[in-house]
C-alpha cells in the first residue's frame, strides 16, 4: 500500500460505527495504531491480504459517508471557525484594554467566550 492518507484515521472518529466490527478493528489497528498490514493480520488471525482488502473497503465506505455527510469537512470547517473567533475575541480584549477600558464591552466578550468554548465541548 502507498503511504497513509491520515484522513482515514478522522473519518474512522466520525463514521467508524458504520463499518462492520472486523472492518473497524483493522482500520483502528491501520491506522491509530500504526501497526503493519502483517502485525494487523497477526492480531487478527486473517492473511495480510484479507486485512488489505477490509481496509480498501472501509476505506471506500468512508469516502462514500463523507461524500454524501459532509461531517468530517463540517467539523473541520467549525475548528477552523473557533480559531478565528479565539483570534478575534483577543484583539478585541486588546483594543479594550488600549483604548476603551469599557466594562461592559469586557463582560461581553467573556460571555463570548464562555458560549465559544461551550460549542467547542459540545464538539468533543
Amino acid at each position: 500500500m502507498k503511504g497513509k492518507d491520515l484522513r482515514f484515521a478522522l473519518l474512522l472518529d466520525y463514521y467508524g460505527n458504520m463499518l462492520t466490527d472486523k472492518q473497524r478493528e483493522v482500520m483502528d489497528y491501520y491506522y491509530n495504531d500504526d501497526l503493519s498490514l502483517a502485525e494487523i493480520a497477526e492480531h487478527t488471525n486473517i492473511t495480510r491480504q484479507g486485512v488489505r482488502d477490509s481496509i480498501k473497503r472501509g476505506e471506500a465506505l468512508l469516502l462514500e459517508l463523507e461524500a454524501k455527510l459532509r461531517f468530517g469537512e463540517r467539523m473541520l470547517h467549525a475548528e477552523h471557525a473557533a480559531e478565528s473567533l479565539h483570534e478575534i475575541l483577543a484583539k478585541m480584549e486588546e483594543l479594550n484594554a488600549l483604548y476603551l477600558f469599557s466594562t461592559p464591552l469586557r463582560d461581553l466578550l467573556r460571555e463570548m467566550e464562555t458560549a465559544l468554548a461551550e460549542l467547542e465541548s459540545d464538539q468533543d
